[in-house]
């Protein structure tokens, strides 16, 4: 009677959050609610004018629309529940919500290592052969890149994901964080939890250490073919092709790198959440602001959609 009173008291858990007084709650809430509306914002506007310019449908541009996709849905399985956390203390989850919480977030993640890593391929087709650019990488191949990263991102977490929902969870069931991130969940678990956590940590650093270093590989290639070019110009024009490319790379690698490629037993609560706003609220709202200010046919698409819009809107005043 006790043993299955143990493994089945849990039916739900409860977020934790940031501690702090309520002003510091209320100041913390303002700040992600409007990087979470300005990342949904700056996403689907990249999302609209990518289906909706006929010059930006090339591989490149397909390849920003579906990170700009991936985004709106990373952040929005995170930052809701992160908000919760800021106003009220008892923000609770399900057992399986939070494991299918834990398996969008990682899948997601998945699909923007790798999505990232055919970004740099790309990139690097293009400036290092540029003659077989049409023949390497044409819309065909970017097709089966970019499903290729969706399907290989909601695969690799799957199988630690089933063995996380056969864990039993007997208490206590406050989550030291605000998701379901896989350490704090492991914390609750009554379970021998020692092969899910080795095969997870497994997972987790295979897939981010291959597609980093193959991003890197991208763009070392890329900046040997750089430095080798004669004109300075076309130095300076490849160099601002690319360094929105880097800056996102560097940006999003530093942080998941820093909070999953380590030993579980190194993890730190507070350190871990703190990171996480990084990866989970920031990264989404950095990623549109980078491509559409560092990149001109970007900009260039938006001010004639703007100068269309106003033209029909003129007509249309006219009549009326």
């Amino acid at each position: 009677m006790d043993e299955a009173n143990r493994t089945t008291t849990v039916t739900e858990f409860i977020f934790l959050g940031f501690p702090g007084s309520p002003s510091l709650q209320l100041t913390l809430f303002v700040a992600f609610l409007s990087i979470y509306l300005l990342s949904l914002m700056g996403n689907s506007l990249i999302i609209f004018i990518v289906l909706m310019d006929s010059t930006l449908q090339t591989p490149m541009y397909i390849f920003l629309g579906n990170l700009s996709f991936l985004e709106v849905w990373y952040t929005t399985a995170t930052v809701p529940k992160l908000l919760a956390t800021c106003l009220s203390k008892a923000v609770t989850i399900s057992v399986s919500g939070c494991i299918a919480q834990l398996y969008f977030f990682f899948s997601l993640g998945a699909t923007e290592c790798i999505l990232l890593a055919a970004m740099a391929y790309d990139r690097y087709v293009a400036i290092c052969s540029p003659l077989r650019y049409s023949l390497l990488m044409n819309s065909q191949i970017c097709l089966r890149f970019t499903s290729g990263s969706w399907v290989g991102g909601f695969f690799a977490p799957l199988p630690t994901t089933i063995f996380i929902s056969h864990l039993n969870f007997c208490g206590p069931q406050k989550i030291n964080h605000f998701f379901c991130d896989s350490d704090p969940v492991f914390k609750l678990s009554c379970s021998d939890t020692f092969f899910v956590e080795v095969l997870g940590y497994t997972c987790t650093s295979v897939v981010i250490l291959s597609s980093f270093l193959l991003t890197i590989s991208s763009y070392g290639n890329i900046v040997a073919t750089v430095i080798r070019l004669s004109s300075q110009e076309a130095r300076k024009k490849t160099f601002s092709t690319c360094a929105s490319h880097l800056t996102v790379v560097t940006i999003y690698y530093g942080t998941i790198i820093f909070a999953y490629v380590r030993p579980p037993a190194k993890y730190n609560f507070t350190i871990g959440k703190v990171v996480s706003v990084f990866y989970c609220v920031v990264t989404p709202l950095v990623n549109p602001l980078i491509y559409t200010l560092r990149n001109q046919e970007v900009k260039k698409a938006f001010r004639k959609f703007l100068v269309q819009k106003g033209f029909f809107f003129t007509r249309m005043v006219e009549k009326g």
